[in-house]
C-alpha cells in the first residue's frame, strides 16, 4: 500500500529516513513530501539569553529546529569557545528538557544532558515540567508553506494515485496542505486513512472534520508505523 508522509526527509546513520524504513518493514511504500519551510527569528535575543544561564531555571528544546537555532547562535557569535569553557557546564547544572528522542540526540551533541524525552509528546512533557520551573519562552523560528508543496502533491497524485494513508506531522502542515489534498482526492478522500504524529495534530484534523484513523502513541517512526499498519487492517484503529 502507498503511504504519504507530509514531512521533510531526514537520513539517519543508515542513510535512510527512519519513517520510510519502519513503514517498509510492514510492506508499506512511503513517500515524503515537505509541506513546511522554516525561517529563524529572534536569534540575537536567543543568543543573549544563552549567554546568561544564571537568569533561567532551565532549557526546553521543542524540536530539532530549536537545537539548530542554538547551534547557529554559538557559531555566528563566536561563542563556541565560551560555550565549551563555561556556558555548557552552567546549563548542565540546570534542567534541560526535550520533546522526543530525535531532539535529545541532537542536544547531546552540543554537550547538554537531557530529560523528558520519554514523555512521548509535548503535552505530556508540559505536565512533567510545568510545576517544576517558571518559564519564559522565545520563538526562534516560524513555519511557512514549502514553496513546492502544490507541485509535489500534484506530481504524487498523477503518478501514484490516491494514497491509502496520509500522515500529518503538525497542525501547520495540515493548514498548508489540506486544501490541495481535498482537491486532488475529490470523492476518493473518504478512502484515505488519516494519521497524526501526536494528539495536538490529531485534534487539528478533527477540527477540520477529518476522521483520525491513527494517532501515534509516541512521535517515533516505530510507533507511527505500528499505528498505520493497524489502521490499514480491516476495521483497524489505533
Amino acid at each position: 500500500m502507498k503511504i504519504l508522509l507530509l514531512k521533510d526527509g531526514k537520513e539517519d546513520d543508515c542513510g535512510q529516513d527512519p519513517y520510510i524504513r519502519e513503514l517498509g518493514l510492514y510492506g508499506l511504500e512511503a513517500t515524503l513530501i515537505p509541506v513546511l519551510s522554516f525561517e529563524f527569528l529572534s536569534l540575537p535575543s536567543f543568543s543573549e539569553k544563552l549567554s546568561h544561564p544564571e537568569d533561567y531555571g532551565g532549557l526546553i528544546f521543542t524540536s530539532p529546529r530549536a537545537v539548530e537555532a542554538a547551534e547557529l547562535c554559538l557559531e555566528k557569535n563566536n561563542k563556541t569557545e565560551v560555550w565549551e569553557r563555561s556556558l555548557k557546564e552552567k546549563w548542565n547544572a540546570k534542567s534541560v528538557y526535550v520533546v522526543g528522542n530525535a531532539t535529545a540526540s541532537l542536544v547531546s551533541k552540543i554537550g547538554l544532558d537531557t530529560e523528558g524525552e520519554t514523555c512521548g509528546n509535548a503535552e505530556k512533557l508540559a505536565e512533567y515540567i510545568c510545576s517544576r520551573i517558571a518559564m519564559e519562552s522565545i520563538t526562534v523560528y516560524q513555519t511557512i508553506p514549502h514553496p513546492g508543496i502544490q507541485g509535489n502533491l500534484n506530481s504524487y497524485y498523477s503518478q501514484q494515485g490516491v494514497p491509502a494513508s496520509i500522515t500529518f506531522f503538525s497542525p501547520s502542515g495540515l493548514t498548508y496542505s489540506l486544501k490541495h489534498i481535498q482537491e486532488l482526492s475529490g470523492d476518493n478522500i473518504d478512502q484515505i486513512k488519516f494519521a497524526a504524529i501526536g494528539p495536538t495534530t490529531a485534534r487539528a484534523l478533527a477540527a477540520q472534520g477529518l476522521p483520525v484513523s491513527c494517532t501515534a502513541e509516541s512521535p517515533t517512526p516505530q510507533a507511527l508505523a505500528t499505528g498505520i499498519r493497524k489502521a490499514l487492517q480491516p476495521h483497524g484503529c489505533c
